[in-house]
């Protein structure tokens, strides 16, 4: 797999581990910066952005001042991703869990989670180090701050993994260079270029930025950390398809999935970050299913159903026939996209697995229901409300609705 650019982990690579020492200090800035981030958010509730539940724009200013190296950009109306390491800062708090959307999804509001946040307080500067290192290299799914999602979990270090074999020596010049365009623009990207500079895997030299432009790196040089650590990892864990298709296929609960991998190395690392896992919620669930402004029908389903039953009770509410697929999609905890697919669909979960208990999915907040693949059909389905204590119903039931539902089939001859 790794057929270009490939780094081969040496006795020096082994070295400048074992040699490793981790504080707020170094390597890199990530502990300090990712300080700066967390306690700005603690406590204040940002309002985030709807679509992908970013950062409010009036903030980045401010956080960027208060990192080690703020950058400077020209921009008249910067996005989160005009401060690169910004964006992967805020990728890896909500990564670790600990930044986590609270609020509703007309008014979505960014906060600290209590429980994650004691967890992390109580790990050790190299403990957080290398947890934010696995959070972005495992977990850090560019979708959580916009971007299109990567393939494989392997992409992101194939990425990083060329550049630093690149860069090694007398570095790497990246502006206005279109042999290594690639590197700038799609693999590492940016983001994954000032994130490397933020875990003291490259050095960079920065050209101050023109009128309408952001962060412009010149040159790239690599550090023996990070050919070090890369080269570890290549070799350990993402050699070949097998080992990554295993981490595609079974996401961790927690993390320390590359505490093995280093222990020979980094004795300080001890205990890995803990996030408590999703609970099964008994109840009876109201679900308010919307096909468009003042159109919805409202359904009360007891959480042991499954996602099936409750797809039944939509398509019944709109008297729509059963006879297409269909899938359940929503944002976890940590902003990724999950989706529970027909019965029918080749890749799992399955909507007549998955329970609707089962479903992590907060009061007055909403999952996706597209019916249909050609024709689209497309719900937003809220939940509205828990009721832990109500009795067990027969079966779904529609007990509110408004509009009169369209019809399933038009027929489109008579509207010649």
């Amino acid at each position: 797999m790794w057929n270009r650019h490939t780094l081969e982990l040496t006795e020096a690579h082994r070295g400048t581990l074992r040699a490793l020492r981790v504080d707020e200090q170094g390597p890199g800035t990530v502990l300090h910066d990712f300080k700066a981030l967390l306690d700005f958010v603690h406590g204040r509730n940002l309002p985030a952005s709807k679509a992908h539940q970013l950062l409010p724009l009036t903030a980045l200013p401010q956080i960027n001042a208060l990192l080690s190296q703020p950058i400077e950009v020209r921009l008249k109306r910067p996005q989160l991703k005009s401060y690169p390491h910004l964006q992967g800062l805020y990728l890896l708090l909500r990564a670790t869990g600990l930044g986590q959307i609270v609020g509703t999804p007309a008014k979505p509001v960014l906060a600290i989670d209590p429980q994650v946040h004691d967890a992390w307080s109580a790990l050790n500067p190299t403990e957080q180090y290398f947890t934010l290192l696995e959070a972005w290299l495992l977990r850090g799914e560019p979708e959580i701050v916009g971007e299109h999602s990567r393939r494989f979990t392997g992409e992101i270090l194939q990425g990083c993994a060329q550049l630093i074999s690149q860069a090694r020596g007398s570095g790497l010049l990246l502006a206005d260079d279109p042999q290594v365009a690639w590197y700038w623009l799609y693999s590492p990207g940016r983001m994954g270029i000032a994130l490397m500079e933020l875990f003291g895997f490259l050095t960079v030299a920065v050209r101050p930025p023109q009128e309408g432009e952001g962060w412009i790196v010149e040159a790239a040089y690599a550090t023996p950390l990070g050919e070090a650590v890369l080269a570890l990892l290549q070799e350990k864990v993402f050699s070949d398809i097998a080992t990554i298709a295993g981490l595609d296929d079974t996401p961790q609960p927690s993390f320390g999935v590359l505490q093995p991998i280093l222990a020979p190395y980094v004795r300080q690392w001890e205990h890995s970050l803990e996030l408590s896992p999703w609970a099964f919620r008994e109840g009876r669930y109201v679900f308010k299913a919307a096909l468009g402004r003042g159109l919805w029908r409202r359904i009360a389903i007891d959480a042991g159903e499954p996602l099936a039953a409750l797809a039944g009770a939509i398509l019944d509410a709109y008297e729509f026939d059963h006879d297409h697929l269909y899938e359940f999609s929503y944002r976890n905890r940590f902003g990724i996209n999950e989706s529970v697919h027909h019965p029918f669909v080749d890749a799992g979960p399955w909507t007549d697995e998955v329970r609707v208990g089962d479903v992590p999915l907060a009061v007055g907040h909403s999952m996706t229901f597209v019916f249909d693949f050609g024709d689209w059909w497309q719900f937003e389905v809220v939940l509205e409300q828990i009721d832990p204590k109500a009795k067990a119903l027969p079966g779904p039931a529609v007990i509110d609705g408004r509009g009169d539902a369209p019809e399933q089939y038009p027929n489109w001859d008579d509207e010649e």
